[in-house]
């Protein structure tokens, strides 16, 4: 890998780790998830994920209201009532976190992955189609509940993903 794929990569991560922890923190959540990561990824100037996603007729807008809706059906389910935003008792947007950057195990996971299907395809950098992949893998958990409510089958999500990345 060059010095400048590395700059890029370091770029690219700095980019989608800020993103991912402004949408955890627009809705009062604590450390980003995979959840935060794919928007994050929906975000980039690279649309390899936006035109995957496409491929459904959701956008990132559809994806995030998708996220509020399954952390409202998750805290119902535990006896709290969300507001209309998802969000249970939280009324404003948690400050901006300082030090070392903290994220959940379900983005670290989805990056690591990502970081691998990139490297296996011999692209010269993670892609935006690559974050899209890797958070539509799992089988359980939020990122699959998410793609659930939005009626976009992992599979074929994964599909798209692939063929956006192939055309370039």
């Amino acid at each position: 890998m060059s010095l400048r794929t590395k700059f890029a990569d370091m770029s690219l991560m700095k980019t989608l780790f800020t993103a991912a922890e402004q949408e955890a923190a627009r809705t009062g959540e604590g450390p980003p998830a995979a959840e935060h990561l794919l928007l994050a990824a929906l975000a980039l100037p690279d649309d390899s994920g936006r035109r995957a996603l496409g491929t459904f007729d959701r956008t990132a807008d559809d994806v995030r209201n998708a996220i509020g809706a399954v952390h409202a059906d998750a805290l119902r389910s535990v006896g709290v009532e969300a507001g209309p935003d998802g969000r249970g008792s939280v009324s404003t947007p948690a400050p901006p976190s300082r030090g070392p950057y903290r994220s959940t195990g379900s983005l670290q996971v989805a990056f690591q992955r990502a970081v691998e299907l990139s490297k296996r395809d011999g692209a010269s950098g993670i892609r935006a189609a690559h974050l899209v992949i890797a958070v539509a893998e799992p089988e359980h958990g939020t990122t699959a509940r998410v793609m659930e409510h939005l009626g976009v089958d992992r599979a074929a999500l994964i599909t798209a993903a692939s063929e956006a990345l192939t055309a370039g």
